[in-house]
This record gives C-alpha cells, sequence and structure tokens, in this order.
C-alpha cells in the first residue's frame, strides 16, 4: 500500500502543505513576535496605569480603606499592589506591600503623572509596574504602584502560537481532504488504464476508456492510450491480412512450379517448345518468389535499421528508360495510354538499384489501380540540386483517410496483396535522403513523386 499512487499522492501533498505550514509559521513568528510582544506590552502598562489612577483617587479619598485589605485589592484587580512613601495612618500596619528598595527613583516618580518600569522581587521574578503618585490635597505622601509578572507578555505570546496552531491544523486538515480527493481523481483513470492495458495484453482491443473530466495531461493519456488500442487492433488485423496474402502469393508461384516440375519429371512435356515454356513459366514463377522473400527482407532490414545505401553515379535519364520499357507491354496489352516525359538529364550520387526499385514499386501501383484503356505517365524533372521522379495515373483516387494509411506495412485497399511495395518504397525514399509525396483526388487519379537529393546529405 505504502508503493501505490493513491497513498503518495496524498502523502507528498500533504506532507509538502504541512512543510510550507512549518516554514510559513516559523517566519510569522518571527516577523510577528516583536509585534506581539509590544503590543502585550502596552495593554499590560495601559491596564496598570487605568487600575493605579482609580486605586490613588480612592486612597486619597480615604473612603473605606481602613475596611480593605490589600488581598482583596490585589484579587479585585488581578495585580501585586505595592506602596512607596511616607504612611498615611502612622502608627498602623502598612496596607499594601513594600516596594523592594533600588527598583523605583521615589523623587522622580513623585514628580510625574505616570512612571513605567521594571523590577524584580526578592523570590526573583520580574514585574512590569507603573506608579502613580498618591495625593491628598496638595500634599504628595508616595507612590502607589500595580505590577503585573512578566510572563503575562508569554501569555499573549502562547495565544498567538496557539492561534497559528489551530490555523495550521485546519490548513492541514482541508490538505488532506483536497489530497485525498485529487489523488482519486488522478488514481482512478491511471487504474482504468491499466486494466484497460491488461485487457490489450490479452489480446482484447475493445476495451472501454476511462473518460477523464476537465482533461487535462491524464486526458491526454487516455485519449493516445486510445488511439493505441485502435492502431493495435488495426495492425492485428493488418499482420492476418498480410499472413493470408502472403500465403496465397507463396501459394500461387509454388503450386505453379510444382505442376511443371512434376510434368517434366513424369515426361509428360515431351515436345522441346512445351518444354521451354514450361521452363520459362518456372523461372518467371521463381522469380516472382524472390521477389516477394526480398520485400519481406527489405521491410526486416528497414525496421532493424540495418539496411546498407550505395553510393554510386546514376544516370536518371537511362534509369527511367529501363523503368518504362518494364511495363510498356502491359500498357500495350490493356490499351493503357503510357507516357514518359524526360525535363531534365541529371546524374545523382545514390544507390541506382533502390532507385530503381522505388519506380518500379510505383509504375506497379499504378498499373495496377488504372483500369484498361486509362492514362499512366512517367516524369524526370529536376530542380536546383534536387530530382524529381513523377507517376501519375488515372485511377479511382484515394481519400484522406486512406491516403493517412497507404504508407503502412501490410495494408491495402482492396485486402489484394502484401500491402509492401509502397510502404517499402517510402521507406527506401528516407533511406537515400529524399520523401514520397501523394497528391491524389476522384477525378484526377493519383500522382506520387519521388523527391531525391543530387548528393548524399
Amino acid at each position: 500500500m505504502l508503493r501505490s499512487l493513491r497513498f503518495q499522492l496524498p502523502a507528498f501533498f500533504l506532507l509538502g502543505v504541512v512543510v510550507a505550514g512549518l516554514v510559513s509559521a516559523a517566519i510569522a513568528l518571527r516577523l510577528f513576535r516583536g509585534y506581539a510582544e509590544n503590543r502585550a506590552r502596552a495593554q499590560a502598562y495601559g491596564e496598570l496605569a487605568r487600575e493605579a489612577r482609580g486605586l490613588t483617587e480612592l486612597y486619597a479619598r480615604q473612603a473605606g480603606f481602613k475596611r480593605l485589605s490589600a488581598a482583596r485589592l490585589e484579587l479585585a484587580t488581578g495585580d501585586r499592589i505595592y506602596y512607596s512613601g511616607v504612611s498615611l495612618f502612622p502608627g498602623q500596619k502598612p496596607v499594601f506591600r513594600r516596594l523592594p528598595k533600588g527598583s523605583l527613583d521615589l523623587a522622580k516618580a513623585r514628580a510625574q503623572p505616570v512612571t513605567r518600569f521594571r523590577f524584580t522581587s526578592p523570590e526573583g521574578q520580574t514585574f512590569l509596574a507603573v506608579a502613580r503618585p498618591l495625593k491628598v490635597g496638595a500634599q504628595t505622601f508616595g507612590v502607589i504602584v500595580l505590577a503585573k509578572p512578566k510572563t503575562v507578555l508569554r501569555q499573549h505570546w502562547l495565544a498567538l502560537i496557539e492561534r497559528l496552531l489551530i490555523a495550521f491544523a485546519a490548513g492541514v486538515v482541508v490538505a488532506a481532504g483536497l489530497g485525498v480527493y485529487l489523488s482519486r481523481r488522478i488514481t482512478e483513470p491511471v487504474l482504468d488504464l491499466s486494466r484497460a492495458a491488461d485487457e490489450i495484453a490479452r489480446g482484447s482491443y475493445d476495451v472501454d476508456m476511462p473518460e477523464v473530466r476537465g482533461g487535462g495531461e491524464i486526458g491526454d493519456l487516455a485519449e493516445s492510450f486510445r488511439r493505441m488500442a485502435v492502431r493495435l487492433s488495426e495492425a492485428e488485423e493488418l499482420e492476418r491480412g498480410f499472413l493470408m496474402s502472403v500465403s496465397h502469393e507463396l501459394r500461387t508461384p509454388l503450386t505453379a512450379i510444382r505442376g511443371h516440375v512434376e510434368a517434366l519429371r513424369e515426361g509428360v512435356v515431351t515436345d522441346e517448345e512445351m518444354r521451354t515454356a514450361s521452363l520459362t513459366v518456372i523461372a518467371a514463377e521463381a522469380q516472382r518468389l524472390e521477389r516477394l522473400v526480398g520485400d519481406v527482407l527489405d521491410l526486416a532490414k528497414l525496421d532493424a535499421h540495418r539496411f546498407t545505401v550505395l553510393h554510386e553515379e546514376v544516370e536518371m535519364e537511362r534509369l527511367i528508360d529501363r523503368a518504362y520499357s518494364t511495363f510498356s507491354e502491359e500498357a500495350r496489352r490493356r490499351e493503357i495510354d503510357y507516357e514518359l516525359s524526360v525535363k531534365a538529364k541529371p546524374v545523382i550520387v545514390s544507390d541506382g538499384d533502390r532507385v530503381l526499385q522505388i519506380v518500379s514499386n510505383l509504375l506497379s501501383n499504378a498499373f495496377r489501380w488504372t483500369p484498361d484503356g486509362g492514362r499512366v505517365d512517367l516524369e524526370l524533372s529536376a530542380a536546383g540540386a534536387r530530382v524529381q521522379v513523377a507517376v501519375g495515373d488515372s485511377g479511382p483516387g484515394i481519400n484522406a483517410n486512406e491516403q493517412e494509411r497507404i504508407f503502412r506495412p501490410f495494408w491495402s485497399r482492396d485486402g489484394g496483396g502484401t500491402g509492401l511495395g509502397l510502404a517499402i518504397s517510402s521507406e527506401l525514399a528516407v533511406a537515400l535522403g529524399g520523401r514520397l509525396t501523394l497528391e491524389s483526388s476522384d477525378e484526377a487519379g493519383s500522382r506520387f513523386e519521388l523527391i531525391l537529393p543530387s548528393y548524399p546529405e
């Protein structure tokens, strides 16, 4: 549980709040300590001054003092009461405590309305005190002193700390609640994604992705996960289709080869012309098998980044003529308007065999989708340090959704073939330092363009 994200998120969030609260409290205490002490001191002196004034007025009137004890007066005021000076009632026991010697300059205190000072009692306790002259008529007899222990300042200080602790505790409770809420909001979609990942790992791609309220990074993750599941489902379907297509593509030439070999071995074919025709079919089907296996190997090399590109001088005009002539017979047989346009005769440094493979794949794809009596164009041009080879057709065109998939391995528009030709051509173009582009519409057909650098970068 301690390693669970659901526990760690609120724990770290709460820890951060606690640390921040402690730091803030320490700074607040440091900043407001002096202010709180000064305010408490001023408040204490103010209370003492008011009480001293009342007592001196009461004492001056001499009303009821003989019936009041010092203990009762101290209990009523909550402070200690001292007297320093000439006794108002000679021969009687002093009503108030005697101020410790040396605590106050009596002459100065009698001359001032109010005197604030500190003193230490014989017990060693420090007091905040206010002295006020005691006058009866025009004569000043002494001073009455009211004192509070200095610990009252600490009480105010402790009250401030108590309030800060209450606020801190309330903040921690609120932060804990927010942490738990945020943790659930974050971890629940993550746990749902984890369960969905387990389903996908078991081969079930039709899983429900969690709906994340408010979007954000978790929402983006869920959407990316959803797209990944769709792509994996498509990939599995394409792989299944590829295996079926490859099986079919392999079985057809193998069946033809085996039939002709058996006929030759059993002596069924005796005529020399028929023997030559059978051997021609065997050679053509073997070449077809070799091309299919070569496509698979090329794709594997490209995916593993183990593909080697040669650098040699390539006369593009001769290469294009060679590719053009390969499909001339098919164009004549199907009455396709097949045209070659050479607008430049560049010589580039590249891998001629691979360039020829790309152009041948593009032409093969164009003839496959062009109906009988249609049109296929092959064009060679150059612009600066770039060479362009374009192949256009009058086929049905490719819609926008299919244009995104057409260069993926194993994908075929009609489910026929291996779906490797355009995928390999696109990867080869990149390996040669160029790129393969596509423009297509329902009215004008499709136009593939191979763009290559004159010299390798």
